[in-house]
């Protein structure tokens, strides 16, 4: 196996003084056809195995494809290596002998990192992309130090369970295959956006909805990462207290970004340990993560939820109370970037037309169609504000129109984001539904 692991002494700046730790550098590169030198063969049958740290994952159905220089596979198949909790750049090549390809990628639970790669018959090409893993451990506590040194996970990290292991895993899908390698190399010094919410933006895989946090990557060159650790049930009071922000702190560098977007479960009355009071509490906790982010050299952006909509017409409900107002107040109040999704979501609702029961999958989650929306809002958001990271949208990006949205139809993603059941094999119980 070509794995070549190199060790570096990193300092992490923490709130007070450097932790220092020691880094592990991965360059590991695999080939699924005849074999080249200083790559690993991987063949059909290769399941991952802990002895080996790399395979492809249960319930993929795999064959030689283009005498025997490439894998192939009608259905979605999906492939891992283990690697140290990091950023990693990953380069695959595709494309077969004789037939045309068309091929969506994306990285741990269901992240969409490049759509619809067409090949034309003939030529191979490569497409590469800058991902996250992490692992649930929090750095080591000295002597006598109080707090613990793993997140809280719940039943609800069950349905993204592989955004909380120690591998890559990368998942293939086209109708015809032609996967010839896979490269996977550390990115230590690449920005990395943070994703901090609940359920309508953490990775979703393997059901109906799908959020913008996991399509964000879509629209972002290689040498940024997104690392979306929002999850469902989560307000700014319990995902602090699971340890999550504590997780992201201690992960966060000078250049990181941290986007918050909380608002559909703090406003549970109902829910008295995690519920946060639009005018007080949940304005206080937005400032201390804001205070956190900027203490590390981050730059923090507050993101406005998108509205509920009505069920059967996708008419917007007008909720979140005073959530959204809060928001805008503390951006101004803190001088930081503001993202209005909700604004957004309201006109986006009326002008969609016969398509906005389309939008959302239950009147709160959203579809693969309203996510890759939100998510192109989002970007059009980065611009606006003139963020630094506005120079990692990719160049064919054209700023979202809420009055003028894309339909349902052009866009055609049903078949990208379906139930599967390779997926699922892979996750294990795949958990409850999102809140």
């Amino acid at each position: 196996m070509h794995d070549v692991r190199r060790f570096a002494f990193v300092c992490l700046l923490g709130a007070t003084l450097p932790v220092c730790a020691a880094a592990q550098a991965t360059d590991l590169k695999f080939d699924f056809g005849s074999g080249r030198a200083g790559f690993t063969h991987v063949a059909p049958t290769d399941l991952y195995a802990e002895s080996t740290g790399y395979g492809f994952e249960p319930g993929a159905q795999l064959a030689n494809g283009d005498q025997g220089k490439t894998t192939t596979s009608g259905a979605p198949f999906f492939f891992s290596a283990r690697v140290p909790e990091g950023n990693y750049t990953v380069t695959v090549s595709l494309g077969d002998s004789s037939v045309s390809t068309t091929t969506t990628l994306k990285a741990e639970s269901g992240r969409l990192m490049a759509e619809r790669v067409e090949v034309p018959a003939g030529k191979v090409v490569e497409r590469t992309f800058t991902t996250n893993v992490r692992t649930p451990h929090l750095p080591k506590l000295p002597l006598n130090a109080t707090g613990r040194e793993e997140i809280s996970l719940d039943q609800f990290d069950r349905a993204n369970v592989l955004d909380w292991d120690d591998k890559l895993t990368i998942e293939i899908n086209s109708p015809h295959a032609a996967l010839r390698s896979i490269s996977i190399v550390s990115a230590p010094s690449a920005p990395t956006v943070f994703l901090a919410g609940d359920s309508t933006v953490t990775d979703r895989d393997g059901g109906n909805d799908v959020s913008w946090g996991q399509l964000l990557p879509r629209f972002l060159k290689p040498g940024v990462a997104v690392s979306n650790q929002a999850q469902s049930g989560e307000t700014l009071k319990s995902f602090a207290n699971a340890l999550r922000l504590d997780k992201i702190l201690s992960q966060m560098k000078k250049g990181d970004y941290l986007f918050l977007q909380f608002c559909h479960n703090d406003s549970k009355e109902a829910w008295p340990q995690t519920y946060v009071d639009a005018s007080t509490t949940y304005k206080a906790y937005l400032k201390v993560y804001i205070a956190e982010a900027r203490l590390r050299g981050a730059t923090p952006v507050l993101v406005t939820a998108m509205d509920r909509g009505d069920r059967t017409t996708g008419a917007p409900m007008h909720g979140h109370g005073g959530y959204p107002e809060a928001v805008r107040e503390v951006a101004r109040d803190e001088n930081v970037a503001l993202i209005d999704l909700y604004a957004v979501s309201q006109t986006f609702y009326g002008a969609a037309g016969a398509d906005a029961p389309k939008i959302l999958a239950d009147g709160t989650h959203s579809t693969a169609y309203g996510g890759y929306e939100f998510a192109k809002a989002v970007v059009t958001g980065i611009r606006q504000n003139r963020l630094p990271l506005a120079s990692y949208v990719v160049d064919d990006f054209r700023d979202f129109d809420p009055s003028h949205p894309d339909t349902s139809a052009a866009l055609n993603l049903d078949g990208l984001f379906s139930k599967r059941e390779a997926r699922r094999a892979a996750a294990g119980n795949p958990g409850p539904g999102p809140l």
